[in-house]
C-alpha cells in the first residue's frame, strides 16, 4: 500500500522492504535511547531479517485495516535517516471506531517539533480519510514530553491504568489520553 503525508518539514510514509537497512539503521541508533520507553527488545530485533519481517507485518496489518505504521523522514533529505514513526493501532470498525496511537522519535531529532508536527497530519489522516471517531495514546506518566505533545493537541486525560504495559521489564502506570473527531462529536 502506497501512503504519504508531507508536512512543512516531513515526509511521512510507509515504507517497504527495500527500507529495512534504515529501519535496522534507526533502531540500532536509537537503542539505548528508546529502551525505556519500549518493550524489551531481544538482539534478533536488531537484525535486518527481524526488521524485514516488521514491515511485512505492517503491509499485512494495513491490508487487513487494522493499523498504519508511517515513518518519518526529513522533507529536505527523503533518502536521508529515517527519524521516527507514528502508528495507528488496534483500528476497530464499528461501533468504536477507534484507535491506539503510538509514536517514537529518534534521539537525534528531539524537541524540533517534528512529532507535533507528524501527530497532526496523522491526526487528520484518521479522522478525515479513515473517518475514526476516536484516538487512544497511552503513556507513563514520567514521560513529560510525550504527554505534552498529546496534550499541545488536544488529547483530554481520561484516567490512569495501572500496571497497563510492561516496558523495559517493569509493569508501567499509563496515563489514558483521547482525542475525539470533532466532526463525530454531535452524531
Amino acid at each position: 500500500m502506497q501512503l504519504k503525508l508531507n508536512s512543512k518539514h516531513l515526509i511521512l510514509r510507509v515504507i517497504d522492504e527495500s527500507d529495512a537497512e534504515r529501519a535496522l539503521a534507526f533502531v540500532r541508533r536509537n537503542r539505548e535511547a528508546l529502551a525505556e520507553w519500549e518493550p524489551d527488545r531481544d538482539e534478533d530485533y536488531f537484525t535486518l531479517d527481524v526488521q524485514r519481517q516488521l514491515i511485512q507485518n505492517d503491509h499485512r496489518m494495513m491490508e487487513a485495516g487494522h493499523g498504519i505504521r508511517l515513518w518519518l523522514c526529513a522533507a529536505e533529505d527523503p533518502d536521508g535517516d529515517l527519524i521516527g514513526t507514528v502508528s495507528l493501532n488496534n483500528i476497530i470498525r464499528g461501533a468504536f471506531q477507534s484507535c491506539h496511537l503510538g509514536y517514537r522519535t529518534d534521539a537525534g531529532h528531539r524537541n524540533k517539533g517534528y512529532m507535533t508536527e507528524a501527530l497532526s497530519h496523522v491526526i487528520a489522516f484518521a479522522f478525515d480519510e479513515l473517518n475514526l471517531h476516536r484516538i487512544e495514546a497511552n503513556i507513563m506518566p514520567r514521560n513529560g514530553p510525550s504527554l505534552k505533545v498529546c496534550e499541545r493537541l488536544g488529547f483530554k486525560h481520561e484516567g490512569l491504568a495501572h500496571n497497563y504495559l510492561r516496558i523495559h521489564g517493569v509493569w508501567e502506570d499509563h496515563i489514558h489520553m483521547v482525542l475525539l473527531n470533532p466532526s463525530w462529536t454531535d452524531k
